[in-house]
């Protein structure tokens, strides 16, 4: 929840222009808040930069006051929308169930769901790990299966390294991306292909190739470090490998 419409107009031209060479070789997207995304659809038009929402409502429409249901994202352009970040779940009770329905909604609506899973520090320190990161995983597979799947990423952002500055090694990151690939290949196999499984959590260019150079990271969801052009750029450099 943050910016301004004269921080997004600048913001935007300076990731449009800082990125227009890594356009054919990166896949971009902004993700701002609801009210700022006809502004930024404006914008980044005739470019390549993905406009995103950082969430969606599962319903299509009707007496659900305040949500905004994905047959209006679309409506503005909007191409990806984030599901079950941590934040949602933490802070406004979202259950798995509740993502799940919020993926399929998104997805059947023909954008991109980007869905987020991860732990929380107190889950990390009893070795629950695997057992959060699957069940939020395994509960919007079971729900939207492989169809669901067809076009989709998957982000991992352990909750105790977001906003904190902390950060997961490069092997502690790619240790759950590559539980996160295998639980796929159970299931499809070309579905743990073609996904791509994105780690969030304190993405800086100071620490981005490594991470993305991990054989099961393929990109990052940027927090922080996004509000400032410089950095963002730097980050979306680094994974044009």
């Amino acid at each position: 929840m943050n910016g301004s419409s004269q921080q997004i107009e600048s913001l935007a031209g300076k990731i449009r222009s800082g990125t227009a060479e890594l356009a054919n070789e990166v896949e971009i997207g902004l993700c701002p808040a609801y009210v700022y995304l006809p502004l930024l659809g404006e914008l980044l038009s005739d470019s390549a930069v993905l406009l995103g929402a950082q969430n969606a409502s599962q319903y299509e429409g009707g007496a659900y006051t305040g949500e905004v249901a994905c047959s209006m994202l679309r409506d503005f352009g909007v191409d990806a929308v984030i599901v079950g970040h941590s934040e949602r779940r933490q802070l406004f009770g979202e259950t798995s169930e509740a993502v799940a329905a919020k993926f399929e909604a998104v997805s059947d609506s023909g954008m991109l769901p980007i869905l987020c899973v991860g732990e929380t520090l107190e889950q990390r320190e009893q070795g629950a790990t695997e057992q959060v990161v699957l069940e939020q995983l395994a509960t919007v597979w079971n729900r939207v299966g492989a169809k669901g799947f067809s076009r989709a990423v998957v982000a991992y952002e352990p909750v105790w390294a977001i906003g904190t500055g902390k950060t997961a090694s490069p092997e502690q990151a790619q240790a759950v991306h590559k539980l996160l690939r295998k639980y796929l290949a159970q299931q499809d196999e070309q579905t743990a292909v073609n996904t791509r499984i994105i780690y969030g959590g304190s993405v800086k260019s100071s620490n981005a190739k490594e991470l993305f150079d991990q054989a099961d990271i393929d990109g990052g969801l940027v927090g922080g470090a996004s509000l400032d052009a410089k950095e963002f750029i730097a980050i979306c450099a680094s994974a044009d490998n």
